[in-house]
């Protein structure tokens, strides 16, 4: 194959340009995820059935539909509710942070329940109320703890950020599509959008890997 045939720096603009949503939306929709799902989280462990059930519902209501399911009635049918379009990023964005929180209310969850209860008792003892035990004592260890699986989480959102494709909305596999589409070499374009993805994923995991064991050395 002849490589000079390719406008590198051409190719580069457009696959830069998907790769910054594709981080961008990552980013947003961890931390919006994480908050939410917080909220969640504490609602489910709150002991009150009016914020348990409805936090529930939603949790396992997220968790059992596909996530392009979701990206596709966010698209379709946002603009209707609100009466204008919102656009195929920014319907990106919300549904991911919908879909996500409820993710990671389930880490977070497991994350607080990990805390021993003796911590718990201890912030009561010393007369905290419910939020400031749960800010100051058990939240802090709670995410040392769940911080792995968070990342590992973070990195499975990476990737589903691919499926905002089916709107239209600009990520890297785009712009690997479009690089493609201009280059007449459809195949290669998605070949290379694979292999970038395995690159930036697998050293993603390996780094979550070590910070697990260094963890794991700590406690």
């Amino acid at each position: 194959m002849d490589w000079s045939f390719y406008n590198w720096d051409l190719i580069s603009n457009f696959v830069i340009k998907g790769l910054g949503f594709s981080l961008m939306l990552t980013v947003i929709a961890t931390l919006g995820g994480i908050f939410f799902g917080t909220v969640l989280a504490l609602m489910r462990l709150s002991g009150k059935k009016w914020l348990d059930l409805p936090a529930t519902i939603y949790v396992n209501g997220m968790r059992s539909i596909p996530l392009v399911m979701v990206i596709l009635w966010f698209f379709l049918l946002v603009p209707l509710v609100i009466g204008k379009p919102i656009g195929a990023e920014m319907s990106a964005i919300i549904t991911f942070i919908a879909f996500e929180a409820a993710y990671f209310s389930e880490i977070m969850r497991a994350g607080i329940q990990s805390v021993p209860r003796g911590q718990v008792f201890a912030g009561q003892a010393l007369g905290m109320t419910y939020g400031q035990n749960m800010r100051l004592v058990v939240l802090p260890q709670a995410f040392r703890n769940m911080l792995p699986v968070l990342l590992t989480q973070t990195i499975i959102l990476f990737q589903d950020t691919s499926l905002v494709y089916a709107i239209g909305a600009y990520d890297m596999l785009k712009g690997f599509e479009v690089a493609g589409k201009n280059f007449g070499r459809p195949m290669e374009a998605y070949l290379a959008a694979a292999v970038i993805y395995f690159v930036i994923c697998f050293a993603l995991s390996y780094w979550v890997k070590r910070l697990h064991k260094k963890i794991a050395i700590i406690r």
